[in-house]
């Protein structure tokens, strides 16, 4: 009976000028995203889906978590090894992110809402289309880039290599380890005939796996140049030289006002985009779709939790004890500070990274460097109050302070101030908020950061006055196997095919021409 009733109720309130509940139209609704395109490769691909009603207007919150169905099939097999999901972001749109774990001749996806076809699907990405553990690398540099819309320039890479208009790597190779190598942990790379070469200096050389990992994607994706340098895998940036002196150039994961170290995207966001939808649950697609209730109903208390790796973050405590009203603050571990912990402590239980956006006001301060964590807080839509600072990472010069996220002093000296500033401006906080958001969605996610790792080794390689080469002493990082699902590279093929044409060519020249000792 209700299943009659409610037509007949919807039409009575449409016709008494009272508004339905608004659906959302297949025809109109959005769809885009660079995981619709066969030539994108990614740990795990994604595109978006924006809820449109019939009169054209975009849902600006959720329409239902299960409103879409996507589903990734392939004519060549019955089943896919590919795992997809579908993420209500709670704003009208919805992420859709796919990992494969094999790769096929063609993919076919369809987007559908209540079985209709949405926007211009069935989408047939024609292949092949490689799963992100195969090695089959674009040779023609300008086509991968083009296929990821990568910028043709990087003000961050261009301000880091200003220093540096030639490089020596013969010079380097035995001038970097004789100054570093003995107090620092550094690995020396090369890449050459896109194959990764190391050499390992110093004891604390770990983090090198982090690196390691980047490289050998990238290198499956699109043949890298022939280059040769130096990464720092400490926390802090090395070159501390004066421009006019003799400057080493010395790749790092963050950079600092009075050092010249070349900045690279950090150890922990390379790794959530090689890992997403697999080892990590903090990446720049999960955090888009556990933001956390909506805005208004936000806890307006600043939040802060992490461990002692700063005295400011001792003063965070401190503040927040005393003004509980407006910062809820803790230490989760005492290491640097274990003699205050009695002024400072009792720890307390670590918080899910998620749950940091049940509240309006995010801080954040340095720990040993910049707070590697910056990048999450950002796209999980609270207002950022960010600690001013002499180190970096390699998107600051690209954020705006009160378009992208509220500065306060690095003493922390306005921070109770700046607190009462957002409460009092709830509008203009919400936007600058939303700001920042749109911006880490925009220039954060995986694709953004394999652009930035091949313009930086392209830029850089270009500087180079004499050959890169394989030193004594490296060893070859080699690519991954994957002996469950093996993948054949068709550029392989099509250049064992004209290497094949081009021996027959040579063959029958040789034959027709006489040598000139007949």
């Amino acid at each position: 009976m209700l299943g009659v009733l409610l037509p007949c109720l919807l039409l009575g309130l449409q016709a008494s000028g009272v508004s339905a509940t608004k659906e959302p139209s297949a025809a109109r609704s959005l769809v885009w995203g660079p995981g619709l395109q066969a030539d994108v490769v990614l740990p795990a691909r994604y595109f978006f889906i924006q809820a449109v009603d019939g009169a054209g207007t975009s849902f600006t919150s959720s329409p239902g978590e299960n409103t879409y169905e996507v589903k990734i099939t392939t004519p060549a097999e019955e089943f896919t090894r590919i795992w997809v999901q579908v993420l209500d972001r709670r704003d009208g749109s919805f992420l859709v992110r796919y990992r494969m774990y094999a790769s096929y001749p063609s993919l076919t996806i369809e987007i559908l809402l209540k079985g209709v076809h949405v926007a211009q699907s069935p989408y047939h990405l024609k292949g092949p289309v490689y799963h992100d553990g195969c090695s089959c690398p674009q040779p023609q540099t300008k086509v991968w880039l083009k296929h990821m819309r990568c910028p043709d320039s990087v003000p961050q890479i261009e301000q880091d290599l200003s220093y540096f208009p030639s490089v020596d790597p013969d010079h380097l190779a035995q001038e970097v380890p004789r100054r570093f190598g003995r107090r620092q942990s550094l690995c020396h790379y090369t890449i050459k005939d896109n194959q990764i070469y190391i050499k390992t200096h110093g004891e604390h050389v770990g983090f090198r796996i982090f690196m390691d990992a980047f490289l050998l994607s990238l290198s499956r994706k699109v043949k890298l140049p022939d280059v040769e340098f130096f990464v720092n895998l400490g926390d802090w940036p090395l070159e501390k030289r004066k421009p006019s002196e003799k400057l080493h150039p010395i790749f790092s994961w963050c950079g600092s006002s009075d050092t010249r170290d070349i900045v690279m995207p950090t150890y922990d966001l390379t790794e959530s985009v090689l890992e997403t939808m697999g080892r990590v649950s903090l990446d720049m697609m999960s955090v888009q779709v556990n933001t956390g209730p909506p805005w208004e109903e936000k806890n307006s208390t600043a939040f802060w939790r992490g461990r002692d790796s700063r005295k400011e973050r001792l003063e965070l405590v401190k503040l927040s004890r005393a003004h509980p009203d407006l910062i809820d603050a803790a230490l989760t571990n005492f290491f640097f500070f274990e003699h205050d912990e009695s002024l400072y402590g009792p720890v307390v239980k670590h918080v899910s990274f998620f749950d940091f956006f049940k509240y309006k006001y995010q801080i954040n301060v340095d720990g040993t460097v910049a707070a590697y964590r910056l990048p999450y807080l950002l796209a999980g839509g609270g207002l950022v109050l960010k600690q001013d600072s002499e180190y970096y990472e390699h998107f600051y010069s690209q954020l705006h302070p009160w378009e992208h996220y509220i500065p306060i002093k690095r003493d922390l000296s306005d921070l109770l101030d700046t607190i009462r500033w957002a409460k009092e401006n709830d509008h203009e906080a919400r936007r600058i908020a939303e700001a920042g958001k749109q911006f880490a969605r925009t220039h954060l996610m995986g694709d953004n950061i394999f652009c930035y790792y091949f313009k930086l080794f392209e830029e850089y390689a270009a500087r180079q006055v004499t050959e890169p080469k394989v030193r004594e002493g490296m060893e070859k990082v080699e690519q991954p196997k994957d002996d469950l699902f093996p993948c054949s590279c068709h550029r392989e093929n099509l250049l064992t095919a004209n290497r094949f044409q081009f021996d027959v060519f040579q063959s029958l020249y040789d034959w027709q021409i006489p040598s000139s000792s007949q």
